[in-house]
Protein backbone atom coordinates (compact mmCIF):
# COMPACT_ATOMS: atom_id res chain seq x y z
CA UNK A 1 0.00 0.00 0.00
CA UNK A 2 2.45 2.17 0.95
CA UNK A 3 4.53 1.63 -2.00
CA UNK A 4 1.35 2.14 -4.32
CA UNK A 5 0.95 5.77 -2.67
CA UNK A 6 4.67 6.66 -3.57
CA UNK A 7 4.31 5.73 -6.91
CA UNK A 8 1.00 7.70 -6.90
CA UNK A 9 3.00 10.42 -5.80
CA UNK A 10 6.01 10.27 -7.94
CA UNK A 11 3.39 10.41 -11.14
CA UNK A 12 1.31 13.31 -9.81
CA UNK A 13 4.76 15.47 -9.33
CA UNK A 14 5.91 14.74 -12.81
CA UNK A 15 2.65 15.42 -14.16
CA UNK A 16 2.39 19.04 -11.94
CA UNK A 17 6.20 19.55 -12.94
CA UNK A 18 5.64 19.28 -16.86
CA UNK A 19 2.87 21.75 -16.45
CA UNK A 20 4.82 24.42 -15.29
CA UNK A 21 5.13 27.31 -17.46
CA UNK A 22 7.96 29.53 -18.28
CA UNK A 23 9.07 33.31 -19.32
CA UNK A 24 9.13 33.81 -22.79
CA UNK A 25 11.67 36.74 -23.58
CA UNK A 26 11.54 38.34 -26.80
CA UNK A 27 13.33 41.55 -28.62
CA UNK A 28 11.46 43.31 -30.96
CA UNK A 29 13.63 45.31 -33.26
CA UNK A 30 12.19 47.46 -35.48
CA UNK A 31 13.39 50.88 -38.09
CA UNK A 32 12.86 53.61 -40.35
CA UNK A 33 13.32 52.62 -43.10
CA UNK A 34 12.66 48.69 -42.55
CA UNK A 35 15.40 46.28 -44.10
CA UNK A 36 18.62 47.71 -41.91
CA UNK A 37 20.94 44.87 -40.99
CA UNK A 38 21.18 44.62 -36.82
CA UNK A 39 23.75 43.21 -34.47
CA UNK A 40 23.30 42.71 -30.77
CA UNK A 41 26.43 41.97 -28.73
CA UNK A 42 28.16 41.82 -31.79
CA UNK A 43 26.61 38.77 -33.33
CA UNK A 44 24.51 39.29 -36.67
CA UNK A 45 20.44 38.77 -35.68
CA UNK A 46 18.79 39.86 -39.04
CA UNK A 47 17.02 42.39 -40.83
CA UNK A 48 14.26 44.60 -39.60
CA UNK A 49 11.52 44.19 -38.54
CA UNK A 50 12.69 40.92 -36.47
CA UNK A 51 12.12 39.44 -33.11
CA UNK A 52 14.70 37.26 -31.60
CA UNK A 53 14.57 35.52 -28.02
CA UNK A 54 16.80 36.65 -25.07
CA UNK A 55 17.74 34.84 -21.68
CA UNK A 56 18.90 38.01 -19.48
CA UNK A 57 17.64 41.44 -19.37
CA UNK A 58 20.46 44.07 -19.04
CA UNK A 59 22.12 46.56 -21.63
CA UNK A 60 23.37 45.28 -25.10
CA UNK A 61 25.64 46.29 -27.94
CA UNK A 62 23.60 47.74 -30.63
CA UNK A 63 24.37 48.26 -34.29
CA UNK A 64 22.03 48.78 -36.87
CA UNK A 65 23.16 49.56 -40.21
CA UNK A 66 21.59 50.15 -43.85
CA UNK A 67 22.85 51.23 -47.16
CA UNK A 68 22.46 54.77 -48.07
CA UNK A 69 21.93 55.58 -43.99
CA UNK A 70 24.57 56.64 -41.29
CA UNK A 71 24.78 53.56 -38.94
CA UNK A 72 23.75 53.91 -35.23
CA UNK A 73 26.53 52.14 -32.60
CA UNK A 74 24.69 52.34 -29.40
CA UNK A 75 23.89 50.33 -25.81
CA UNK A 76 20.17 49.58 -25.81
CA UNK A 77 18.74 48.34 -22.23
CA UNK A 78 16.26 45.47 -21.62
CA UNK A 79 14.27 46.07 -18.75
CA UNK A 80 12.27 43.33 -17.04
CA UNK A 81 8.35 43.69 -16.64
CA UNK A 82 7.23 43.83 -12.87
CA UNK A 83 6.50 39.96 -12.82
CA UNK A 84 9.49 39.59 -13.92
CA UNK A 85 11.72 40.80 -10.75
CA UNK A 86 14.04 38.62 -8.52
CA UNK A 87 11.44 36.76 -6.62
CA UNK A 88 8.37 37.06 -8.49
CA UNK A 89 9.67 35.33 -11.07
CA UNK A 90 9.52 32.26 -9.45
CA UNK A 91 6.20 32.30 -8.93
CA UNK A 92 5.21 32.97 -12.67
CA UNK A 93 7.83 30.01 -13.67
CA UNK A 94 5.41 27.62 -11.71
CA UNK A 95 2.31 28.57 -13.06
CA UNK A 96 0.40 26.43 -14.92
CA UNK A 97 0.62 28.98 -18.21
CA UNK A 98 3.56 30.73 -20.79
CA UNK A 99 4.59 34.07 -19.77
CA UNK A 100 5.79 36.84 -22.30
CA UNK A 101 7.82 39.61 -21.75
CA UNK A 102 8.17 41.71 -25.56
CA UNK A 103 11.32 44.58 -25.07
CA UNK A 104 10.63 46.92 -28.22
CA UNK A 105 13.65 48.84 -29.54
CA UNK A 106 12.96 51.22 -32.52
CA UNK A 107 15.79 52.73 -34.47
CA UNK A 108 15.54 56.01 -37.34
CA UNK A 109 18.55 55.85 -39.05
CA UNK A 110 19.17 59.10 -40.90
CA UNK A 111 20.50 59.12 -44.35
CA UNK A 112 24.25 59.47 -44.97
CA UNK A 113 25.65 63.04 -46.24
CA UNK A 114 28.87 62.47 -48.33
CA UNK A 115 29.22 66.39 -48.49
CA UNK A 116 32.84 66.24 -48.09
CA UNK A 117 33.20 70.48 -47.28
CA UNK A 118 30.48 69.92 -44.61
CA UNK A 119 32.22 67.47 -43.29
CA UNK A 120 35.83 69.51 -42.91
CA UNK A 121 33.02 72.08 -41.44
CA UNK A 122 32.10 69.99 -38.87
CA UNK A 123 35.77 68.55 -37.85
CA UNK A 124 36.84 72.77 -38.00
CA UNK A 125 34.07 73.46 -35.58
CA UNK A 126 34.67 70.18 -33.01
CA UNK A 127 38.62 71.32 -33.42
CA UNK A 128 37.21 75.31 -32.34
CA UNK A 129 35.19 73.93 -29.58
CA UNK A 130 37.49 71.20 -27.84
CA UNK A 131 41.04 73.30 -28.23
CA UNK A 132 40.15 77.20 -29.61
CA UNK A 133 43.54 78.34 -28.09
CA UNK A 134 44.95 75.76 -31.00
CA UNK A 135 47.18 77.92 -33.84
CA UNK A 136 47.67 74.95 -36.02
CA UNK A 137 47.33 75.64 -39.97
CA UNK A 138 44.17 75.10 -41.64
CA UNK A 139 44.38 72.82 -45.24
CA UNK A 140 42.41 72.29 -47.84
CA UNK A 141 42.54 69.14 -50.06
CA UNK A 142 41.10 69.22 -53.47
CA UNK A 143 39.37 66.14 -54.64
CA UNK A 144 42.79 64.67 -56.46
CA UNK A 145 44.20 65.25 -52.86
CA UNK A 146 46.76 67.85 -53.51
CA UNK A 147 47.04 71.08 -50.97
CA UNK A 148 45.03 73.61 -52.38
CA UNK A 149 44.63 76.37 -49.74
CA UNK A 150 47.07 76.65 -46.51
CA UNK A 151 45.72 79.47 -43.87
CA UNK A 152 45.95 79.86 -40.70
CA UNK A 153 42.67 78.68 -38.21
CA UNK A 154 41.28 82.08 -38.79
CA UNK A 155 40.97 81.45 -42.64
CA UNK A 156 43.72 83.50 -43.55
CA UNK A 157 47.14 83.26 -45.25
CA UNK A 158 50.38 82.64 -43.44
CA UNK A 159 53.26 85.06 -43.47
CA UNK A 160 55.26 84.13 -46.29
CA UNK A 161 58.95 83.10 -44.98
CA UNK A 162 61.79 85.42 -45.86
CA UNK A 163 63.65 84.53 -48.76
CA UNK A 164 67.47 83.99 -48.04
CA UNK A 165 69.95 85.67 -50.20
CA UNK A 166 71.40 83.01 -51.88
CA UNK A 167 74.07 85.05 -53.71
CA UNK A 168 76.48 84.62 -50.83
CA UNK A 169 76.31 88.45 -49.35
Amino acid sequence: MRFRSACITAVLLVVVSASFGCVRRTLRISSTPPGALVWVNHREVGRTPLEIDFTYYGHYDVQVTRDGNEPIITTAEANPPVWDVIGLDLVFDVMPFESQSVVEWHFDLEPRHDDLDALVDRARALRSETNPESSLPIVTLGSDGEVVDQGEEDGSKPDPQPQSDQSGQ
